[in-house]
């Protein structure tokens, strides 16, 4: 027969046809029990055939013109017409411009040019996708996809009585039965009677869709393979059975090093074809369908073996599987016995078969390329005509020509309109926006399977190009994106679409903080415990200056509403914009030092700028802290809990509030049980609401250390008062000399409780501490006083002290700052030296540290360093010095220092922080210095005694300016916010003659001038001034 058809055109049309006809779902009128055993010649359509689906008893063709014919059973009207045979009128009527066509086991759907699908036949399951459920529909009825935009369907595909629909937007919708959750809805819905997003596809650029009996795959352009539902025979490729089905949804791990192309379902197996042409297949294997010469499940993909050459096609049937090979043959495998796999045996073949290429001579006549169709046991092979589909694929990756364009376009042109449509599109899903910026290899991500290799850099340049441009940026939708995560982000796969909508400048607009960026905000926080990992790990890999655009964009949503006074209004998008800026500072604190973005980055000032937020933030923090006030949703949003945004000035003001509050609330008790208020608290006299030192100048560091050992604890945060017994007076300059001169003599080496630098410029705790360990502990409380009544001292300590107090681990860099000669050897030892170098030196884990040889590796005495083992040398030595020999001492310092200050709130501060905050700076400024300056009285800029004092003052060495900076202000170091913070006030001081010295109140800033009447004489009694020293000179 088939030399007879060569001859005319009219039978190019044609196809071939085999497996079960007993239905008549072959085209031909056939007898009940009746099969093809092998494909059949046939040319009963006239037309160019251009799709063809089957289902269980029924089957559906697409002819080129977009008609469709339908044949087999019409039980349940899934022909398309009412009456249930019509063999003179197979087309379906009311249908055209289809452009594909997919069957379940009753029920029909086509896919038009228009990006709209109609359902028809069964629908008692929800399976037609209809507004108003139906148990059956015989005529084609249109489906309301709801989305937000008329995004058009590009793909459709049925399972026995569940379907899925794929938009150009990439987004999946499913509907129809959920039994054994293969709509990936969860378990929640048994059933889903119209269209709905898989939220845990958003975010996936999907490119394939396939549904088998009951479970549902899906391929991303990634090659990333996604699925869910049944999986009692291992059909999801997990290496696990489900008997009661994988209702949610999950990338297959063992795929994922897979360049797959292609994905076809059966009943109860699935098979993959890769890029390279191999085919993989797992599931049922019971009749053969698995081609691996058994009929053993396999819950993995295994390779079918047994085919020569690149495959190109691969389709599933029931339970048989076709695969068709670049070279045009064709091979079929499985269950047989209605004639499935066309090899005229009748029987199942548990390994491939090649079939009798009977079409071989009909290809190469009408040069067309071949395509195959399986449904339930039935099989096409047909020819579809060489023009490309007019249905479009969903986006893919964004490439320079589309973007170039569109820039060069104008507004007028006649094709903008068109451009801005697609524009819309492009931007609008959230799949669509990681196609198009994923990286050319299309790679996944090396750590997690599922996330997507996007390129981050490329997204941050287009979008800076296309929103210069009005009528493009106006044509960015993102209102259908942003409400696609609000619903799907709980239970999202692929977060990437979180790491590149900061690069798109629109976000970081202000007037699209409340409708665009909260919503993410809050998305974001809602990602499942995986997602927000392969999040994490993705901003751990990010270079700073991508970083900081994140950064940048959450810092301006929160700016703009604290600056507009309107933070209160959004409460949960406010909270969720800390919680990512949280997130994003954890994984700054991870990466190296080269790839770090300073914390400054992370500051809000606008936090310590709105009048009295920080005051009612901190009374907040602590109310909660002590269960006062019980947290709910709408509990405003705690800015103490992110003291990473917070910057220098905020968290001192934050740090003396703090403080102020705790003193003033012992004056309130005192004055309280003084007037009677609290008799039942105290039954004696009011307590004093001032922590008072009575100290002899003479005895300073002795009488110290007594007072505070016998004071009780709850004393130490009152207000510190320091009487010297020498002087009547009692004011708050004896509090800043009491803190200088202590000092002083605490880090003289005669006080023996510190070791030494080799330059003998900064002290460390000793490892063999010559005074009882309490002597640490009184010396950590003398800190917290110092810091808890806004004092600088001297504390010539490395930064590693102030690390160790807000739980930092010291590094290398700690012991270079206090041992530079060690430390620089070691940092030689570890990037510098050569592996054989190291291994000459006959370097050993024992040192020398304070005196006293130490054995790093005690249970291997006298192990030499080498190429392998450098790096825990160096860990070790850094760990014994800076950690594990001065462990008691530094706890006992701990301790003390943290019954005066809250511990929390000291937290708040950057070790660097903390030791500008206790310490000071030395970076003078003094132009700034004497632009600060204020006069009083008689005193003037333009004053001949003040001109002839500045003449002075710029005379002076700096040592004599540091100096007299500690004669104003009782410090000779700069606070740590600069020299901003020191203002000087000049008065004259009153009654004074030539004789007199210039005097100064340390608490005020205040330096009282006499009117000297020369230059030498203001410069002789100023220099006398600084070396006078109050009552502490020595001679």
């Amino acid at each position: 027969m088939l030399s007879n058809v060569l001859t005319g055109q009219v039978y190019s049309f044609g196809m071939f046809c085999w497996g079960d006809a007993s239905r008549g779902q072959l085209l031909l009128p056939a007898a009940e029990g009746h099969y093809l055993p092998k494909p059949t010649f046939i040319s009963i359509i006239t037309e160019p055939v251009v799709g063809v689906s089957c289902g269980e008893n029924h089957s559906l063709i697409v002819a080129e013109n977009g008609r469709v014919f339908s044949c087999g059973r019409n039980s349940k009207g899934q022909l398309g017409r009412a009456k249930s045979k019509d063999t003179k009128q197979p087309v379906i009527e009311g249908l055209g411009g289809v452009a594909a066509v997919a069957c379940g086991q009753e029920h029909s759907l086509a896919l038009c040019d228009s990006g709209q699908v109609f359902s028809w036949g069964a629908g008692g399951e929800g399976q037609l996708g209809l507004s108003t459920p139906v148990s059956k529909s015989s005529k084609p009825v249109l489906i309301q996809i709801p989305m937000i935009l008329p995004i058009p369907v590009v793909q459709i595909a049925c399972g026995n009585i569940h379907s899925l629909a794929l938009t150009k937007g990439g987004e999946v919708f499913s509907w129809g039965q959920n039994s054994y959750g293969q709509l990936g809805l969860g378990k929640s819905v048994p059933l889903q009677p119209v269209p709905a997003v898989i939220p845990a596809l958003i975010g996936v650029p999907v490119i394939q869709i396939s549904a088998g009996g009951e479970h549902t795959l899906a391929l991303s352009c990634s090659g990333q393979v996604f699925c869910c539902g049944a999986n009692s025979a291992g059909q999801l490729g997990l290496n696990r059975t489900d008997e009661k089905g994988r209702f949610g949804v999950c990338a297959v791990p063992a795929l994922r090093r897979l360049p797959v192309a292609y994905i076809s379902c059966g009943a109860a197996h699935t098979a993959v074809l890769t890029k390279d042409g191999e085919v993989y297949t797992f599931g049922d294997g019971a009749h053969g369908q698995l081609g691996h010469s058994s009929t053993s499940r396999e819950l993995l993909p295994r390779k079918v073996e047994d085919i020569d050459g690149p495959a190109k096609q691969v389709t599933c049937g029931s339970h048989h599987t076709l695969v068709l090979m670049s070279s045009g043959v064709l091979y079929a495998f499985g269950h047989g016995v209605r004639g499935q796999l066309g090899n005229g045996s009748g029987k199942d073949s548990l390994q491939p078969v090649r079939l009798d290429e009977l079409w071989k001579d009909l290809a190469v006549k009408i040069q067309a390329e071949m395509r195959i169709s399986s449904g339930w046991n039935s099989n096409f092979l047909f020819f579809p005509p060489p023009k490309p589909s007019v249905l479009e694929e969903p986006i893919g990756r964004l490439d320079d020509a589309r973007v170039q364009r569109w820039v060069s376009m104008l507004e007028r042109d006649r094709t903008t309109e068109i451009a801005k449509r697609e524009i819309s599109l492009t931007f609008s899903t959230c799949s669509n926006i990681v196609a198009c910026f994923l990286k050319e290899s299309g790679a996944i991500g090396k750590s997690n399977f599922g996330t997507m290799a996007v390129d981050l850099d490329a997204a941050s340049q287009t979008f800076d190009k296309l929103v210069k441009i009005p009528w493009i940026k106006k044509s960015i939708n993102l209102k259908p994106l942003v409400r696609s995560l609000w619903y799907g982000s709980a239970v999202m796969k692929c977060p990437e679409i979180f790491l590149l909508l900061p690069t798109c400048p629109i976000l970081h607009e202000e007037q699209n903080t409340v409708e665009f960026v909260l919503p993410i905000a809050v998305a974001l926080t809602k990602l499942n415990e995986t997602a927000m990992k392969i999040l994490k790990e993705h901003w751990s890999a990010m270079d700073a200056p991508m970083m900081i655009k994140h950064i940048s964009m959450w810092k301006s949503a929160l700016s703009f509403l604290l600056k507009a006074k309107v933070w209160l209004n959004f409460i949960p998008g406010v909270k969720g914009v800390l919680e990512v800026l949280k997130y994003l500072y954890r994984s700054n604190k991870r990466v190296e030092k080269s790839r770090k973005v300073p914390i400054s980055e992370f500051y809000i000032e606008e936090i310590g700028n709105v009048e009295l937020l920080l005051q009612q933030d901190i009374t907040l923090w602590r109310q909660i802290k002590w269960g006062q006030v019980e947290e709910m949703d709408m509990t405003p949003p705690v800015f103490c809990r992110y003291p990473f945004l917070l910057d220098l000035q905020s968290k001192i003001r934050i740090l003396n509030y703090d403080s102020a509050i705790t003193k003033m609330t012992h004056h309130v008790i005192h004055n309280q049980v003084k007037m009677g208020l609290q008799p039942e608290l105290f039954n004696l006299e009011a307590p004093l609401p001032i922590m008072l030192l009575k100290l002899r100048r003479t005895a300073l560091l002795e009488d110290t250390f007594r007072h505070l050992s016998y004071t009780d604890h709850d004393n130490f945060k009152k207000e510190l008062m320091v009487h010297f017994v020498e002087d009547s007076r009692q004011t708050a300059v004896n509090q800043r000399d009491f803190f200088l001169h202590v000092f002083t003599e605490l880090i003289a080496p005669e006080s023996e409780m510190f070791i030494y630098n080799d330059s003998q410029t900064m002290i460390w705790f000793p490892s063999k501490p010559k005074l009882e360990s309490k002597k640490y502990f009184l010396f950590g409380i003398l800190c917290g006083l110092a810091l808890n009544n806004s004092n600088i001292v001297h504390m010539p300590f490395p930064l590693a002290m102030f690390k160790k107090l807000v739980n930092v681990k010291p590094t290398l860099d700690d012991l270079i700052e206090f041992r530079p000669v060690i430390g620089e050897s070691l940092r030689y030892l570890l990037y510098d030296y050569t592996d054989d170098d190291v291994e000459n030196m006959e370097l050993s884990f024992c040192i020398h540290w304070d005196g006293v040889d130490v054995e790093l590796d005690p249970q291997e005495r006298g192990k030499l360093v080498s190429r392998d083992n450098k790096k825990k040398f160096v860990d070790a030595y850094v760990d014994y010095t800076m950690n594990k020999s001065v462990e008691q001492v530094f706890e006992e310092f701990r301790r003390g220092f943290y019954k005066v200050c809250d511990r929390d709130v000291v937290e708040f501060f950057q070790p660097e922080e903390l030791r500008g905050v206790m310490v000071g700076t030395e970076e003078y400024d003094w132009d700034v210095f004497r632009q600060n300056t204020a006069y009083n009285g008689q005193y003037h800029t333009s004053h001949p005694t003040i001109i002839t004092f500045w003449e002075v003052f710029e005379e002076l060495t700096e040592e004599q300016k540091k100096a007299f900076l500690l004669f104003l202000t009782g410090c000779d170091r700069v606070p740590i916010l600069g020299m901003e913070q020191v203002k000087m006030t000049v008065s004259v001081l009153l009654n004074s003659t030539q004789e007199h010295l210039p005097e100064s109140l340390t608490c005020h800033c205040l330096l009282m001038l006499p009117e000297y009447e020369s230059k030498q004489r203001l410069q002789d009694k100023l220099v006398e001034a600084l070396n006078h020293n109050r009552g502490f000179w020595r001679e």
